[in-house]
């Protein structure tokens, strides 16, 4: 089963492909199902996501002031907690209530400010 879609986080691909896998074991392993297996399993893992959709946050300090910033893991681009250690210089942008954080590889992680200290 190598069917990807493009739209979806490596995690949510990787929670659809493991789904998927899955329903063909629970099948019987039976051939030719793998479409039919692989859009049964985007389904169910898309409203699991959409009903428990996982907010985050990260905490930066930008010139002495600390900003708190949500985001929901669902469209955090494949975004997964860890990529900056702690006093790793970390390359923002603010706008409005948002507070973007520029990734290691290039892409921006977009939050939404929930607090501010300083």
């Amino acid at each position: 089963m190598a069917r990807t879609s493009v739209n979806y986080s490596p995690e949510v691909q990787e929670a659809i492909r493991r789904r998927a896998t899955e329903l063909y074991q629970r099948s019987g392993a039976v051939e030719g199902h793998d479409v039919e297996n692989w859009c049964q399993a985007e389904a169910e893992i898309l409203r699991e996501f959409e009903t428990h959709a996982v907010r985050r946050a990260v905490v930066v300090n930008v010139q002495g002031v600390v900003y708190t910033g949500e985001y929901e893991s669902t469209s955090a681009d494949g975004y997964t907690p860890g990529e900056w250690k702690p006093g790793d210089p970390v390359p923002v942008r603010l706008s409005g209530d948002k507070l973007y954080l520029r990734r290691p590889n290039g892409r921006e992680l977009q939050t939404t400010i929930v607090k501010r200290l300083g």
